[in-house]
């Protein structure tokens, strides 16, 4: 029997859930998929999935997590033993560690930008960054390097362990996080001409959004929880049996969205400001914000390293939060179900990760004509995870939740056997949403990917 490790307390567990739930999702995808899709009323259709769909998503890992008491294979086979139901847990061990294979690519380039950044008391206009990002991630060296950098510090925090690692760094680095985004929002604010942002932001217009646009925001909200991957169910078995399931979930979709916001805010009237489009997409972090900042500090070259580095510090935190409990899926599997020490765990994921990431960063470059069903290797993986394998399993999470636990067992854990009153009055509404709503949801998001064209 693994002697196993569990968080501190409700907060720590809300730092680790939310450092899970917020990464490149909230700050490299959100403002462009927004900026696309008609800012504010993006914004409120997010709102409504997240409290509709997502969250209920959370619980039903959560609850399975905290009962299970075990990685994502061994908490299924001890809830439904003697079925195919922990068939799920190898799902969700399998999926994290693709995701992380081109998620570590993208994680470098933050280090690579992170660094650039000091190379810019240079740099006098603009136009000297522009079309840098794509000769970047074409080259070869660079990109290895940086995408090497990344799974090193990912596996450096998670060898530590659960409480001197995984506890620590959240802790550490989640107020970091907060803080920095903070900042740069007040900058981003106090620019000339940013006020055209933020009405584009709070001001509603559902005539740009439809059903694509309708699409992108529940997707959004499905993704950028980090649900249906094990990672919620993973960091839920090492939570303390008092810790308050209601309102860990409430923290962390509280977290996740009002960081997706700051983001929001942080970049969208920097582009304003500046003179350009919202609808910039994916590249608007790495190609369009440096040159943001190197117009911002026209004549002051100091300011537009600050901004710089300030900016993909807080990607790299952000980046690193979610990585670390994508890793800790598999890592929890191989300790636990095969009995494998952690320091091995650890390296050979790591390495295995590393791997496929080396043939993800080549597909922008020397492997580019490479092609998967007529995608290159990076958005294969990009596809197959975020169109097929996570939404399916969120849809099996809250199937076996919502259908296959037995109601009595499920309402004893979300009210820590009954002792919450609050979570008894509450949790008729959250098993309709985790049987009929939820599932619902995960259905359309499902099919939108498929028919809805980019």
């Amino acid at each position: 029997m693994v002697n196993r490790e569990q968080f501190s307390g409700n907060i720590t567990v809300i730092m680790a859930m939310a450092g899970s739930a917020i990464g490149l999702g909230n700050i490299w995808r959100f403002p462009y998929v927004m900026g696309e899709h008609g800012g504010a009323a993006f914004i409120l259709i997010y709102l409504l999935s997240c409290a509709f769909i997502a969250l209920p998503i959370f619980y039903a890992e959560c609850i399975i997590g905290r009962r299970g008491g075990s990685d994502t294979f061994g908490s299924m086979a001890s809830l439904a033993p003697g079925s195919r139901w922990p068939k799920v847990g190898l799902l969700t061990v399998i999926s994290p560690l693709l995701i992380l294979s081109y998620y570590s690519v993208v994680g470098g380039w933050s280090i690579h930008f992170l660094i650039s950044s000091f190379s810019y008391f240079d740099v006098a206009d603009g136009a000297e960054v522009t079309g840098h990002f794509g000769k970047f991630i074409s080259s070869v060296e660079s990109p290895l390097l940086s995408h090497s950098l990344f799974a090193a510090l990912v596996a450096a925090v998670v060898l530590a362990g659960v409480k001197k690692g995984i506890e620590k760094f959240t802790k550490t680095t989640m107020p970091v996080l907060f803080v920095l985004i903070v900042a740069i929002v007040v900058f981003s604010l106090t620019l000339p001409g940013a006020s055209k942002g933020v009405e584009y932001l709070v001001k509603p217009d559902f005539g740009k959004v439809g059903m694509k646009g309708v699409a992108a925001a529940m997707g959004q909200a499905f993704f950028s929880m980090s649900l249906g991957v094990g990672t919620v169910l993973t960091y839920a078995s090492y939570m303390k049996k008092k810790s308050n399931l209601l309102v860990t979930g409430v923290g962390t979709a509280i977290s996740d969205f009002l960081f997706a916001i700051l983001a929001g805010f942080a970049v969208i009237p920097a582009v304003f400001a500046a003179g350009l489009s919202p609808e910039s997409g994916p590249g608007i972090v790495f190609e369009t914000l440096p040159y943001i900042f190197v117009k911002m500090g026209a004549g002051m070259p100091w300011l537009t390293v600050v901004l710089s580095a300030v900016f993909f510090l807080m990607v790299l935190f952000a980046a690193l939060t979610s990585a670390i409990s994508m890793l800790e899926v598999g890592v929890a599997y191989l300790v636990e179900e095969k009995h494998i020490r952690r320091k091995r765990s650890v390296f050979f994921l790591t390495f295995s990760v590393w791997l496929v990431g080396i043939l993800c960063s080549l597909s922008f470059g020397p492997l580019s004509g490479v092609s998967l069903l007529g995608f290159s290797i990076f958005d294969f993986l990009d596809k197959l995870c975020s169109n097929f394998l996570l939404p399916l399993g969120g849809l099996l999470f809250t199937l076996f939740v919502g259908w296959r636990m037995p109601r009595a067992v499920v309402l004893d854990e979300f009210s820590n056997g009954g002792t919450r009153p609050f979570n008894v009055r509450v949790y008729p509404i959250l098993r309709t949403l985790i049987r009929y709503v939820a599932p619902i949801g995960i259905v359309i998001i499902f099919f939108s990917s498929l028919l809805i064209s980019e």
